[in-house]
């Protein structure tokens, strides 16, 4: 199957309101390219400097997000350009990412990463943390950032149940703390699911999947 096909057999399948990120990290540009003229305008890069080189390649009516951890001092190169920024799990790199968008007269938009897995090396905030963040005087101070919604990764398993547990724990919080809202913070995105397991995110309330092998292939 080409990766058009690939692209085009998951956007049939999903619901109007669910957004494809086409997860393009390591792939070279003429693979983006493919999606790209099949379509796709939403790219997931993992790494900032190989995003960026796409980036300075690639057309400019891409909106590129970036879904890996996301290192404060790494912010600056991105800031001109990225849309939308997944894994953010703190204050501090909030307030990064609001100073480094002031310097480019820009609001860049953020999903706030819950922990969700039972593995220990997933980043993200738990509910409690969440919620002091958001009603912190800290947070409703940051002018140049805007919160869409909550980002989530389930277990690295086989366990369709705990994997459901997992994204319905994430829906969870998501809807009990979705009426705070604050002119940088109005929660509308879900992003949960990836190539293995959208499918189940979707059922449980997904708005935004990251789906990357089932389009371009294993890395």
């Amino acid at each position: 199957m080409s990766i058009a096909s690939n692209l085009n057999t998951i956007k049939v399948g999903l619901p109007e309101n669910v957004t494809l990120v086409a997860v393009s990290k390591t792939k070279p540009v003429s693979d983006l390219m493919q999606a790209y003229d099949a379509g796709q305008r939403i790219f997931g890069e993992n790494k900032i400097q190989e995003m960026t080189e796409k980036w300075e390649q690639m057309p400019k009516d891409i909106q590129w997000h970036m879904i890996g951890h996301v290192q404060t001092n790494k912010v600056k190169f991105m800031a001109p350009f990225v849309s939308l920024i997944h894994g953010v799990d703190s204050l501090k790199l909030l307030q990064e990412i609001n100073k480094q968008a002031l310097k480019n007269n820009r609001i860049i938009d953020c999903l706030l990463q819950i922990h969700i897995a039972e593995e220990e090396t997933k980043f993200g905030l738990d509910e409690n943390e969440l919620k002091a963040l958001i009603s912190s005087s800290d947070f409703i101070e940051l002018k140049n950032i805007k919160v869409l919604g909550l980002m989530g990764m389930a277990t690295f398993t086989e366990d369709q149940n705990q994997i459901k547990k997992e994204f319905t724990h994430l829906k969870s919080i998501f809807d009990s703390i979705k009426e705070l809202k604050t002119e940088n913070c109005n929660l509308t995105t879900v992003s949960m699911g990836m190539s293995g397991d959208y499918q189940l995110a979707i059922e449980c309330g997904s708005t935004m999947v990251r789906i990357g092998s089932s389009i371009f292939g294993g890395r």
